[in-house]
């Protein structure tokens, strides 16, 4: 079944019996998600509960904290795909602003939980905090929980089997990312880590030395991975799936200027017009750093090998 979205200016039906619930900004739907997000199916299916997830239309801290706010894995219509992936009936959306940064636990309890999802038990991690000030916890959601007679249970964090001493939570995943590490970011992910954008004119620079590419417009609230070359997957609007050598960077061969990182992707054995479609790129693996050449021959050479790299990869997966 289709995952139905709810505003928090509604509440799920009234023939729903109650759900097995859970909250948190859900950023990747990792795998430590996806274990929560198993027991709290689990527990819909012992108590004959729907699930729902309560979440958010935006990042809480680009409201409490903009300078700290942190770049995202996932945009919110992939998240809800995840969510429907993982068997989630609901999705309760809390627009975050100002004000809502500012209610009080009790209240947000009342109000989210209670009339908003018709909680009949929650579970969420054991570190997991909410409310004005962060005065909502684990114990305070037993203490309130037991008053309506919710049955509430707080998780351990999850830690992955090949690295031990990492939690596996956005925050890692984001710094493994950054450092391009994308062998231990899938595995944290459970799934590749993956961008959409709009294909944007680009220069013809990479068409002019043998090698077009699709230039990628993405959200600036997205995460991007470190500067550098990945061997990828690139899906088009109509579902087809293409090998491609992607380079993240400034572009210094050329000397551009650019002021931020671009995303393009070379589609290997493919020359049509994408402008204007929506990308939709697969990273599989970190192949080298972006370099500045002597000029476009020697360019051209070193992406001639990338993309012979990237077909050996790919096709082995």
């Amino acid at each position: 079944m289709a995952i139905q979205i709810i505003n928090d200016q509604s509440s799920i039906p009234d023939n729903a019996q109650g759900t097995a619930a859970t909250i948190g900004v859900y950023d990747g739907v990792h795998l430590g998600h996806r274990q929560l997000l198993s027991q709290l199916r689990e527990k819909s299916k012992e108590q004959g509960l729907a699930t729902a997830v309560i979440t958010f239309d935006q990042h809480p801290t680009r409201v409490t904290s903009p300078e700290n706010a942190p770049k995202l894995l996932t945009s919110f219509s992939q998240k809800m795909e995840l969510f429907e992936s993982q068997g989630i009936d609901y999705a309760y959306i809390i627009k975050f602003d100002k004000r809502r940064s500012m209610t009080p636990a009790a209240e947000f309890f009342q109000s989210v939980f209670v009339e908003g999802v018709k909680a009949k038990a929650i579970i969420v991690g054991e570190d997991f905090q909410f409310g004005h000030n962060r005065e909502g916890d684990v114990t305070f959601l037993k203490r309130e929980g037991a008053k309506e007679s919710i049955e509430v249970q707080g998780l351990p964090l999850f830690r992955h089997s090949s690295s031990p001493g990492d939690v596996v939570s956005s925050t890692t995943i984001r710094m493994k990312l950054t450092d391009g590490d994308m062998k231990m970011a899938t595995e944290m992910l459970g799934r590749r880590f993956e961008l959409e954008g709009t294909v944007m004119e680009g220069d013809q620079r990479g068409r002019q030395i043998g090698f077009p590419t699709a230039n990628l417009s993405i959200p600036k609230e997205m995460l991007l991975p470190r500067d550098g070359v990945y061997a990828c997957w690139y899906k088009r609007p109509d579902g087809s799936r293409h090998m491609a050598a992607v380079n993240i960077g400034l572009r210094p061969t050329f000397q551009t200027n650019d002021s931020k990182s671009v995303i393009e992707a070379h589609l290997i054995d493919f020359d049509a017009d994408l402008y204007g479609e929506s990308g939709h790129i697969e990273f599989v693996e970190y192949l080298r750093e972006e370099q500045q050449f002597d000029g476009v021959d020697a360019l051209a050479a070193q992406l001639k090998s990338d993309v012979e790299v990237s077909q050996s990869i790919l096709g082995a997966v």
